[in-house]
């Protein structure tokens, strides 16, 4: 019995190892902006543990360890469409790799979020004001790693519209939760990238939280045992932020409409102008982006996780 532990041990250690991912690439509107280029990159691939470390503020660039910070700072439209790539190592994509972007065993969120600052080439992330802008967790089984290594390591948000022009830092973060039955467990791998967001508005958003601090280690998001038949998930963190001023709720699962609600009309509207470029994504399984793509681009599913413009 004793060498079955162990075997099983040496076997969750090898897949542990085998498992890590770096957020290493930004698409905006479907451009990538380079390999590493304005992302502050790890040198190691592995997660952090500890949520009250400084280490779970961006990972790269931030400890004489990593990589120097990039000199790049990418510019952003307000309102884009971002897509955040990530990869086993920083070899980038490799189809002979069975676990890029990440083993399909290290299921969970991810998170994406914005914080104002000076410059964004400063060395220094701690005191920042972060504001969630995306997550996605479990949905009808599905987690949002599934789709992620369903997409070949890409994740497509928004950039809110109304946020001030300048320099912010985006801090995208991927959560395995395959030994999350007990603290420290769950592993973050999180990256930020150096971003200019050009137009925009004055829209200030008034709730933020600080990194470490967002998270603690007793969560629900944070301490879980997926393998418990799990329905619902609490995603960490605050809501996310919308330029509406509503908080999209931490989601679980769907919930069953209420059987007094009563359906109402809708007035006919004018026809929406396309605001998603070619090879965005339009639709999917968890998806709650725009889908109105720019002429003459059509939303073709790819699967049932995944639309994009063609």
């Amino acid at each position: 019995m004793k060498s079955f532990f162990k075997l099983a041990s040496l076997v969750l250690l090898a897949q542990s190892v085998a498992a890590h991912t770096i957020f290493q690439e930004l698409h905006v509107n479907g451009v990538s902006q380079g390999h590493i280029n304005g992302i502050r990159v790890p040198d190691y691939d592995g997660p952090i543990t500890d949520v009250t470390s400084n280490d779970i503020i961006c990972n790269g660039g931030i400890n004489p360890y990593h990589q120097p910070i990039s000199t790049t700072i990418i510019n952003v439209p307000a309102g884009a469409q971002v897509t955040a790539e990530f990869h086993h190592t920083l070899q980038g994509a490799n189809p002979s790799d069975s676990s890029d972007p990440i083993d399909s065993s290290h299921k969970g969120p991810i998170l994406a979020y914005l914080a104002k600052v000076d410059n964004a080439l400063t060395p220094n992330v701690t005191g920042l004001k972060w504001f969630k802008i995306y997550h996605d967790g479990l949905s009808n089984g599905v987690w949002a790693v599934d789709k992620l290594i369903t997409n070949k390591g890409k994740v497509t948000f928004t950039i809110p519209n109304c946020i001030p022009p300048g320099h912010y830092l985006l801090r995208v973060e991927l959560i395995a939760l395959h030994a999350a039955g007990s603290y420290p467990g769950a592993q973050f791998y999180m990256e930020c990238a150096q971003i200019n967001i050009t137009g925009g508005g004055n829209t200030t958003p008034a709730n933020t939280v600080s990194f470490p601090g967002a998270y603690s280690g007793s969560d629900p998001g944070v301490k879980v045992n997926i393998y418990s038949g799990l329905t619902s998930y609490v995603i960490p963190g605050p809501p996310v932020w919308t330029c509406s001023g509503n908080n999209t709720p931490n989601p679980t699962t769907s919930q069953p409409p209420s059987s007094t609600s009563v359906p109402t009309s809708t007035p006919p509207t004018s026809t929406p102008v396309g605001t998603v470029p070619q090879w965005g994504q339009c639709g999917g399984i968890g998806y709650n982006g725009p889908t109105v793509c720019v002429s003459p681009f059509t939303c073709t599913k790819v699967n049932d996780y995944y639309s994009q413009y063609l």
